[in-house]
């Protein structure tokens, strides 16, 4: 039973998801005064998504995506994974220090060099749901024999 007792249900969760919002915002602040980072382009518009997208599979709201919170994000993504291949990719962002990833480790691998499995699968995600390029011009001319 939440000790606040005028709140219930929807109100306590929006609370506690806007109390976790501004723990993810002040840890962004931090990566835009972060010298190492300054060169990377579009770096408030990046924090702001993937707070957002970290916010979503919070499960637990306390900070850290555990190994339900991966399961159900690789499953939105139409990739879901073995509780083994999940056990690996935490292991691959927390360099294998905790059994869940925090908002820091998640950051550092969205915009570090390496490639991890999870980084891979989300960037192809906002490729696919960015806007499809349209050809310019007229379309190419074809024959009968160009068809399939």
């Amino acid at each position: 039973m939440p000790s606040n007792k005028n709140m219930q249900g929807g109100k306590a969760f929006g609370l506690l998801k806007e109390q976790q919002k501004q723990k993810l915002e002040e840890i962004n602040k931090e990566y835009l005064e972060d010298q190492k980072y300054r060169d990377e382009e579009g770096l408030a518009e990046k924090l702001e998504s993937l707070k957002n997208k970290y916010a979503e599979f919070d499960l637990n709201d306390e900070g850290e995506i555990e190994m339900m919170g991966l399961k159900r994000m690789m499953e939105k993504l139409g990739v879901p994974k073995t509780h083994l291949e999940l056990k690996k990719m935490i292991v691959e962002v927390t360099g294998g220090s905790s059994n869940t990833i925090n908002y820091r480790d998640f950051v550092k691998m969205m915009l570090g060099k390496r490639s991890a499995v999870l980084k891979l699968v989300l960037l192809f995600e906002d490729k696919a749901n960015s806007t499809p390029c349209k050809p310019d011009g007229p379309p190419p001319k074809r024959d009968i024999t160009s068809l399939p």
